[in-house]
């Protein structure tokens, strides 16, 4: 099965059935097991050209992309000498039951993904973690972790770039999109500093969820966003909004201090309402090259230290409010694509689909 959507159209989508491909020497072939569905896959979708998302698992046909998630799989045929047939991995796939890989650096820890395809591809996509070395898993916590982790790393290094750089001399840090699942992370985390206070920005209908969650130091409707609070502020901009961000921007003018461009919840205002910018340029934060950078400074072994450390609390505490539904069905599937596509996201669900 492999799940398709059309490049130029992303509610157009289509599924492919036929037998899986069969390893050659020095490939294995991947069984994708379960996978998350959130409104991440979205942004990997909308941002498919612009930072060649599709490049990863390459579609039957050009005009068509395969919707990247990240899930379980399991080692189901091995023609690679160092690989064992059968290990069970945490990684990046396409929305489909099968993925052929070329492994290289296999060790305990798993392997990457050594295709020709992904040469040039950022590396922080290209590796297969055996959860049974895996220092964040728990079978506890499989959905938070299918569900979450992908997020949870974006928002951990959110935190973390934004501590280092002591919030650009901010008091305040206003993030958009506050019901998701991204910012509902970097809140969590970003509520634990000292020196600031985190303003959640959402919409009427998440409001008393978002107010619910306790992380937030205020909640504000996109309607009052020249009401905001705060001397000088940094915004992260998970919901992509460009009205949003116009009205962001010129309510603290000079005064905003930085503006990260995160996510994209609210794609299909991206341009809308986005005139002239007040204040700074917005910069795109783009988490593997920020993996890379604590990759260099801390060393692979203490990055999967610090990030398993802050995920096992956040898992717990995410665990009391989460509301899963597992789903299997082409139809399951397309139906939970098209709703995350169009918004219709309860923010206390998530789901998962199993294969």
């Amino acid at each position: 099965m492999d799940f398709e959507l059309n490049r130029k159209d992303l509610h157009k989508s289509r599924f492919l059935h036929g037998d899986p491909p069969s390893p050659e020497d020095g490939q294995a072939l991947l069984r994708i097991e379960s996978f998350g569905l959130t409104s991440n896959n979205i942004t990997y979708a909308v941002f498919g050209e612009a930072m060649n998302y599709w490049g990863f698992f390459p579609a039957s046909d050009p005009e068509w992309g395969k919707l990247n998630v990240w899930g379980y799989a399991h080692v189901e045929d091995s023609r690679h000498p160092d690989l064992t047939q059968g290990m069970r991995v945490y990684g990046y796939f396409p929305c489909a039951s099968h993925l052929l890989v070329v492994p290289d650096r296999v060790n305990d820890k798993g392997f990457v993904d050594a295709a020709p395809h992904r040469a040039a591809l950022p590396s922080a996509y290209q590796g297969y973690r055996d959860v049974g070395n895996d220092p964040v898993y728990s079978a506890d916590f499989e959905a938070e972790h299918i569900l979450f982790f992908p997020l949870f790393f974006t928002s951990f290094l959110i935190d973390d770039f934004l501590a280092d750089e002591d919030f650009f001399g901010a008091d305040t840090i206003v993030i958009s999109s506050a019901s998701s699942k991204t910012a509902i992370i970097a809140a969590y985390l970003l509520a634990k500093r000292d020196g600031v206070q985190v303003v959640g920005l959402t919409s009427a209908g998440n409001r008393a969820f978002v107010e619910g969650l306790n992380i937030y130091d205020s909640v504000y409707l996109y309607d009052d966003v020249s009401q905001l609070p705060g001397e000088r502020a940094v915004y992260v901009d998970i919901s992509g909004d460009g009205a949003v961000r116009t009205a962001v921007h010129a309510r603290f003018g000079d005064r905003l201090a930085h503006s990260a461009a995160v996510g994209a919840t609210h794609w299909t205002q991206m341009n809308e309402g986005a005139g002239e910018l007040a204040g700074p340029r917005p910069v795109f934060f783009f988490a593997p090259d920020r993996i890379t950078k604590r990759g260099d400074d801390w060393g692979a072994a203490k990055l999967d230290q610090n990030v398993a450390e802050a995920w096992v609390p956040f898992a717990q505490w995410a665990s009391d409010w989460l509301r899963v539904e597992r789903v299997s069905s082409d139809d399951d599937i397309q139906r939970a694509y098209l709703e995350l596509l169009d918004g219709k996201v309860d923010p206390t669900a998530g789901t998962v689909v199993e294969l």
